[in-house]
């Protein structure tokens, strides 16, 4: 207590005779914002910020010289020194550079647009006027190699089952909530994304294709800020979305709040048609519609020079509904049999929470890094389907078929860091807890009741455990070669159990997953790249769940509790020219290949997961971007590949075949500030083969204006997708027993309008330090 005291009656003059420097910072007679003063004085620091007025007020806590810096960028204005006794209003006047300067400066200061590292291509949105003034998810569309769809999701060109990153941490949502969160994003936010084709052993070895990360901006100075997005679409009905963001930063803690909402609405149609001895033709006209709220909040705060903590939560909740009347016609030696006409009601209800917490510590003269992180994730999916199917006869059923999934995973890892001069070192280690148990109903309606039907019933559980480790060198041999060689082990043991049949799967494997890179950079202009990496693609849960999903009494999907992970080795040999052109040539081999066929037999259409082929895919990706009379930002991509699949076990039909991709992207400034741009993009596929189905031309022409206003603090797009509504899906499938035929429009036409208004302190980004959850996009 006499401490206490004693401390009060030491600091009490000082804070009552503390001196303050007050004025504005000036430039060519106009304010400037967001200014970092820093004052030293025999070693000690202090700081503070203009605002958005130019105005500072900085807190001294004794008289003496100072030495007063002015910051902004992260480069330094002036320096000054400055005499204090008592209070003193002053203001700082910068010098303005030359333009020819500034205009300097600039060029140099540009980083190129496309870098060549070892294990990724990395694509520097910072440099690209094309995905200024956007959301992630079209940011993200721009990036040489990668391919963004709606209904698909994201991909890799040549390559499917991507996994998506920001900041190295996975978001681990579906194909539709990926886009949504990703539309969240500003691209204002991005500092570049890396596309990792082969990932390291750093990275879990789940996924087929590789990862896709998007490093967004660090948090540089003091303050807060925040932005407001609205958008509205129109497709054959409208829908819109909001979000709201709010950014916090002193000099221990950063912190961000995230708000989300959107509403949507959409007409889509499927046609299916299966030709043989038993014949089908089945028609769906589709109304989907849905809703979602959500918010995420991230902290971290610095407890050390060298150490932080932090943790994030996200919650979210959404409906995700669908009307669809359904007419199948069925056939027998192609003379027909019969008709059900189906309509149905989807309802469904989803809870998501993420929880991960993180502490980080460095140490040593290296700055040897410590990283130790827990996961929890859960997953409520709640689901009733209403239908009624009427036959010829007249025949009317009533069905009703309510179903509950509940995810819970757990996971926890230990990742060091030791960048030894003469080599860089990480390993590590990872524990995954997989708990999945679900329940689904049949049931009739009879006399006013609903009859559970136990056949067509079915409760499931399952649990899955994951246990790895990995280490992995890094060494640069001089200013021309580098190389990277790493090794991850994976041990799992999976337990399945259908407790309505009594069915029960008992499992437990371990590999090895290694992993190589060769880069060799011959000059400025050329960089050249060699990597291998073997992967593993496990099945997700309602791929090996063995209980039906019915759409009329005579169809249904179900899981395979049997089904085995795929294996695949993937090699690839990329070359960069002076950052504009890129070309890559790359070989996958893909063993114990699954996938969902369908088969048509006693009338019943079933749709079931197999491992059921093995595969070789040969192909060549080449990207060259460029700006053209300053004003003409231009992004082209090309896409060849050959696949060669062999069929086991199923009556699937082998096949070889070639595919075509290409993307055309181009942005055009109208004006020298480049506030104002139209777009023009263009993505098609020319007929391909892929596996053993055969794609119809497909593509996708885009156009637009985008506008920057209020000195770039609103942002305004008008986009038209899908113009010439060339995105329909349309092909055939190729087994012995038949053809099946596909021809599906989701409604890709579509009218955009967004604006996004940020406020604050632009320099301040939030809390972006995210870790790794890989697993959850398991559980969709």
């Amino acid at each position: 207590m006499k401490k206490i005291l004693l401390s009060a009656i030491v600091l009490l003059p000082i804070a009552a005779f503390s001196q303050s420097i007050t004025g504005k910072i000036k430039q060519s007679g106009n304010v400037v914002s967001y200014v970092e003063i820093i004052a030293m004085k025999d070693q000690k620091k202090q700081t503070t910020i203009s605002d958005e007025k130019g105005n500072y007020s900085l807190k001294l806590l004794e008289n003496g010289n100072y030495n007063i810096k002015l910051i902004q960028d992260g480069a330094e204005l002036s320096t000054t020194d400055v005499a204090v006794n008592g209070d003193l209003k002053q203001d700082f006047f910068i010098e303005e550079k030359k333009e020819r300067q500034i205009e300097g400066v600039t060029v140099t200061a540009r980083k190129k647009l496309i870098e060549r590292k070892a294990d990724r291509l990395v694509f520097n949105v910072e440099s690209s006027v094309a995905s200024q003034g956007m959301d992630g998810a079209d940011a993200l569309a721009t990036t040489p190699l990668v391919k963004v769809d709606d209904n698909s999701g994201v991909s890799i060109a040549g390559k499917s089952g991507v996994s998506v990153m920001i900041n190295e941490r996975i978001l681990n949502l579906s194909s539709a909530e990926l886009i949504t969160y990703l539309k969240s994003l500003r691209s204002e936010n991005i500092e570049k994304i890396e596309v990792i084709t082969a990932p390291p052993s750093k990275y879990e070895a789940q996924g087929n294709s590789g990862l896709i990360n998007i490093v967004l901006k660090k948090n540089q100075n003091l303050g807060w800020n925040g932005s407001l997005t609205t958008s509205f679409q129109q497709q054959t009905y409208s829908g819109f979305s909001n979000s709201a963001t709010i950014n916090y930063q002193n000099e221990k803690l950063r912190s961000s709040l995230k708000l989300r909402q959107n509403k949507y609405e959409k007409y889509s149609f499927e046609n299916y048609r299966i030709t043989g001895v038993e014949g089908l033709k089945s028609h769906d006209d589709r109304r989907d519609f849905g809703d979602g709220l959500g918010a995420n909040l991230s902290v971290d705060y610095q407890l050390g020079k060298k150490s932080n903590i932090g943790f994030i939560y996200d919650y979210g909740v959404g409906h995700s509904n669908m009307n669809v009347e359904n007419t199948s016609d069925y056939f027998q030696d192609d003379n027909y049999t019969n008709t059900l006409s189906t309509y149905a009601e989807h309802r469904g209800k989803s809870t998501q929470q993420t929880v991960s917490a993180y502490y980080d510590v460095k140490f040593g003269k290296q700055d040897n890094k410590l990283s130790i992180t827990g996961n929890y994730f859960s997953n409520l999916p709640k689901t009733t389907i209403d239908f009624t199917t009427m036959e010829n006869s007249g025949d009317k059923f009533i069905v009703r078929s309510p179903s509950v999934v509940d995810y819970k995973i757990y996971s926890g890892q230990a990742d060091l860091s030791l960048p030894y001069e003469f080599v860089k070192i990480e390993t590590g280690a990872k524990f995954t807890n997989f708990d999945n148990n679900s329940s689904i109903f049949y049931q009739n309606l009879e006399n006013g009741n609903y009859v559970t039907d136990a056949l067509k019933s079915n409760e499931f559980k399952y649990n899955e455990k994951n246990y790895a480790a990995y280490f992995s060198v890094e060494k640069s041999f001089n200013e021309k070669w580098s190389a990277k060689a790493g090794l991850r082990y994976e041990y799992s043991t999976v337990n399945g159990n259908s407790l309505t049949s009594g069915q029960q799967s008992e499992n437990s494997y371990g590999k090895f997953f290694p992993t190589a890179y060769v880069m060799y950079k011959s000059d400025e202009s050329n960089t050249f790249s060699l990597n291998y990496s073997k992967r593993i693609n496990r099945p997700g849960f309602r791929a090996i769940n063995p209980y039906r999903w019915y759409i009329n009494i005579n169809s249904y999907s179900t899981g395979n509790p049997f089904l085995q992970p795929s294996v695949n080795h993937n090699f690839e040999f990329s070359h960069v020219y002076k950052g504009k052109l890129s070309t890559t040539v790359y070989f996958q081999r893909t063993l114990d290949g699954f996938s969902q066929l369908v088969s048509l037999s006693g009338g019943n259409r079933t749709s079931t997961f197999f491992n059921y082929f093995n595969q070789n895919s040969i192909g060549a990706t080449i990207n060259y971007s460029d700006t053209f009379f300053k004003r003409w930002e231009a992004n082209y991509s090309a896409d060849l590949s050959h696949t060669d699949m062999s069929v086991f076990t199923t009556d699937a039909s082998a096949k070889k075949g070639y595919g075509y991709d290409f993307d055309l992207q181009n942005n055009i400034s109208l004006n020298e500030k480049k506030t104002i741009q139209i777009i023009a993009n263009y993505w098609f596929r020319l007929p391909s083969n892929s596996g053993n189905v055969h794609w119809d031309f497909l593509g996708n022409f885009t156009a637009g204006l985008k506008m920057n206003l209020m000195d770039k603090n609103l942002q305004v797009n008008v986009i038209v997708s899908d113009i010439f509504k060339q995105a329909r899906s349309r092909g055939e499938i190729f087994y012995t027993t038949g053809s099946h035929y596909f021809n599906n429009y989701y409604d890709a036409r579509r009218l955009t309008v967004s604006a996004t208004y940020t406020f604050g302190n632009k320099k301040v980004k939030g809390a972006n330090r995210d870790v790794k959850f890989d697993e959850k996009n398991r559980s969709n």
